[in-house]
């Protein structure tokens, strides 16, 4: 099974299974790693940004325009920013690894 790793705000990195098919939000939340996820993945938040490391960034398809405006609402936007919700799990992204920033903004409970 492909494995991916989660950098979490601690600096702390917990390798985990990755189911393939599953976004990475869907695989956080799996293995109980701190990414909400308001919106349950319908692209309406976002509370599942995450910072890819760029050796993994140019491996990923391009984000969508509702991605992207989308993270203009994220805290923390990086280059690598991407919404976790957006990342699907396949071979090729076995061993991608991804930061949590150290802050989110929930736009739906504001």
């Amino acid at each position: 099974m492909p494995k991916m790793v989660f950098v979490e705000t601690d600096g702390n990195r917990k390798e985990v299974d990755a189911p393939l098919g599953l976004s990475v939000m869907e695989i956080a939340h799996l293995h109980g790693v701190d990414i909400e996820g308001a919106c349950e993945g319908s692209l309406a938040c976002s509370t599942c940004h995450v910072i890819v490391e760029p050796s993994w960034f140019g491996r990923l398809e391009a984000a969508s325009e509702d991605e992207e405006d989308m993270l203009d609402l994220a805290f923390g936007l990086e280059e690598t920013s991407r919404l976790g919700c957006q990342i699907v799990m396949t071979e090729e992204l076995d061993g991608l690894t991804v930061k949590l920033p150290t802050e989110t903004h929930n736009i739906l409970f504001d």
